[in-house]
């Protein structure tokens, strides 16, 4: 971690949007009508919920079906950043005096190794999220 960086030393691309939806396979299918393809698929919790992610180009999407959809403009969930230190960038927005959404940073056995990350509350009530894929 580097001394002094601003959180906005530690992202640098979109990770991903997050949107939940009622109907994963509806929504699947709309997205992929859009050319979207699934690069990953995870189970949330024992009651039948996942998550899949997909992508077009460099763009790309979370979509969950355990938090159901607001079905109204706004209803994405929330915009991801791409880190490669969570903790790092945890602590500098801790520092920096961003409302975190968390107290710690958070863990998912997504991907290979597993995901970091965190959220901090925008001006508008908007969550950002800091997303690390972990590498090893």
């Amino acid at each position: 971690m580097a001394f002094n960086k601003s959180l906005a030393g530690y992202y640098d691309d979109l990770a991903h949007v997050g949107i939940p939806t009622d109907d994963l396979p509806k929504t699947e299918k709309f997205w992929a009508g859009l050319g979207f393809k699934e690069i990953g698929r995870f189970d949330t919790d024992d009651q039948g919920h996942e998550v899949i992610f997909m992508q077009a180009g460099h763009l790309t999407l979370e979509i969950w079906n355990s938090d159901g959809a607001v079905h109204k403009t706004g209803a994405i969930n929330h915009i991801s950043l791409n880190v490669t230190d969570a903790d790092g960038a945890y602590q500098a927005a801790k520092k920096a005096g961003y409302q975190l959404k968390e107290d710690e940073v958070q863990h998912l056995d997504y991907w290979q190794h597993g995901i970091k990350y965190f959220n901090i509350v925008g001006p508008n009530d908007e969550t950002i999220e800091f997303c690390e894929i972990v590498k090893a």
